[in-house]
């Protein structure tokens, strides 16, 4: 098969930890693709190994055994040092926890990954103006977290996440500090940023969280126990 269109790609992923004398198999076997400007739900239920799951594509650890391509790129071979820079490139993550600076504006909040990358001032500003004005927050920019509401807090922590244009918004239990309607929100935010052509996974417990995505995959035991595909959004 072909991998154009395809952006990540997983082949008999395996992770295992040890744990004094037992071994733990988190994850069994998981082979999955998922094409560029999908929106994608990884369900489970706690213990299922869907956050182990997600540690791996997020490169924030590495298989036991198994392939995994992000982009074309071969992420289950790479050095510390080259995951730390797919990190910051490829992927864009939103927590459950907001993990803002209490005493930075929204737009600084957002604008903190390009001064990291070493963006130039003007590219800079206008990235962080247009990410903030894709999360419907342009006019809240000079607000600390304290004067924001939940909701509030989330767009701009997603803000971040867009502004350095990554390939994945990679998103774990994103509504879970939110009431009910506030979340919602969140989720519609997320079906129209994947409308306007960007891939996102969605990492969650929750099947009515889980069922705004166009596809579910569903994970139990450290295996794909079910992957459902979805007819086009309303």
């Amino acid at each position: 098969m072909s991998d154009d269109g395809i952006l990540i790609r997983v082949e008999d992923l395996w992770k295992v930890y040890q744990l004094e004398k037992q071994q733990v198999e988190a994850l069994r076997g998981v082979t999955f693709t998922i094409a560029r400007n999908e929106f994608v739900a990884i369900m489970g239920p706690s213990g299922s190994g869907k956050s182990t799951l997600m540690n791996l594509i997020g490169c924030l650890d590495t298989p036991t055994q198994g392939t995994y391509h992000l982009n074309g790129k071969l992420v289950s071979a790479m050095t510390e040092d080259e995951l730390a820079h797919i990190r910051n490139k490829e992927i864009g993550f939103v927590f459950q926890v907001f993990n803002l600076l209490s005493r930075a504006t929204a737009f600084r909040n957002v604008e903190l990954p390009l001064i990291y990358a070493g963006t130039r001032k003007k590219e800079r500003e206008d990235k962080t103006l247009r990410a903030l004005e894709m999360v419907e927050m342009k006019p809240r920019l000079t607000h600390r977290p304290a004067e924001l509401s939940g909701g509030e807090r989330q767009r701009v922590a997603i803000a971040r996440a867009l502004v350095n244009e990554p390939s994945l918004l990679l998103a774990d239990e994103p509504t879970g500090n939110l009431d009910s309607k506030t979340g919602r929100e969140i989720l519609r935010l997320f079906r129209k940023i994947h409308d306007q052509g960007n891939t996102i996974i969605l990492v969650t417990h929750d099947r009515s969280v889980a069922d705004e995505a166009q596809r579910v995959i569903q994970v139990r035991d450290g295996q794909v126990e079910r992957d459902e595909r979805k007819g086009a959004q309303p």
